[in-house]
């Protein structure tokens, strides 16, 4: 009967053996959650106008969080649309003929009258030819009907050359220099608007409001965050293992984390020091604080359900 008792008892330890020496049977390692906060500030100075958050609140990508005063880039924007439009018009006039239509109009009149002057002379020299072939008109009045003739086609071709001046736009130049400055223009248009625009700023992902540290009114410096936003895939498990114990773990397995108030929950382990150290002062044990470790961090598979800076028990395997 008591060899019976033995080999039931030493059968009994045999079994215990891998739960013993197991991730499971070892007591839990100390660790705390931790989060990387987005501060989100305006890139300038100004006061707060409006906060259209709450401490607490959950926010989407878009959602709106707080606008500075705009009367100073409002003015901007609206003087550098008012030098647009004069830019733009400065092209335009570079870009249309010399002269007027009504000015283009006395030409096209004087070009009839030269063109009528010319017909006449050229007649006149056609009869003066016949005269002189006939005998009854001299040389010298060929002469004179010749240069007449030669002198209304040069007054018929300088109309002509001005009509087709006063249809050019300004020179290469003048022309090129216009474009440049609406180019111009548009650039400091838009550099304008985009500096309205960052007066308002709205949330850049999921997550809930922290923290508020300016209220309607207050003046803000440039670059002081105004709220910050923690985004659920930002939340980790931090914890520290023995350095006699690391080669238990590995990336990408699976542990089970447990906190006071809070259901046993799943992470998967994404970074593991290469490093060792000593066990940090956060890790209130005097019996662990001598000890060589390494951190590991694990990504929560519920964030939403941990607290920043909240002390965890997690332990080796995703279940009890």
């Amino acid at each position: 009967m008591k060899r019976i008792l033995v080999i039931v008892l030493a059968g009994a330890a045999l079994a215990a053996l891998p739960f013993l020496f197991s991730g499971e049977a070892r007591r839990p390692y100390q660790g705390w959650v931790e989060a990387d906060t987005l501060f989100i500030g305006a890139e300038s100075a100004g006061r707060l106008e409006k906060l259209d958050v709450a401490e607490g609140q959950a926010v989407t990508p878009g959602t709106p969080l707080f606008k500075l005063e705009t009367s100073s880039e409002e003015a901007s924007v609206a003087a550098a649309r008012a030098t647009l439009a004069r830019s733009e018009a400065e092209l335009d006039l570079a870009e249309a003929a010399q002269k007027r239509p009504e000015e283009i109009n006395v030409l096209r009149a004087s070009e009839r009258e030269a063109a009528a002057r010319l017909e006449l002379a050229e007649q006149d020299l056609d009869r003066t030819r016949v005269l002189v072939e006939r005998g009854t008109a001299t040389q010298a009045n060929l002469d004179t009907a010749t240069a007449t003739e030669a002198a209304n086609r040069a007054a018929l071709d300088n109309v002509r050359s001005q009509i087709i001046l006063a249809n050019l736009p300004v020179r290469d130049e003048q022309l090129r220099q216009a474009r440049e400055a609406v180019a111009a223009a548009e650039a400091d248009l838009a550099s304008a608007e985009a500096a309205l625009a960052r007066r308002s700023v709205s949330a850049p992902a999921d997550g809930s409001i922290q923290t508020l540290y300016y209220r309607t009114g207050e003046v803000v410096p440039a670059g002081r965050p105004i709220v910050a936003l923690l985004p659920p895939e930002n939340v980790r498990i931090r914890f520290f293992v023995p350095q006699t114990e690391i080669a238990h773990f590995s990336l990408g397995q699976l542990i089970r984390v447990a906190c006071d108030g809070c259901q046993p929950a799943e992470a998967k382990i994404s970074f593991i020091s290469g490093t060792v150290e000593f066990t940090p002062p956060e890790i209130y044990s005097l019996e662990e604080r001598a000890k060589l470790v390494f951190r590991v961090e694990a990504i929560p598979a519920d964030p939403k359900a941990l607290r920043p800076g909240q002390p965890v028990d997690v332990f080796a395997g995703a279940r009890p």
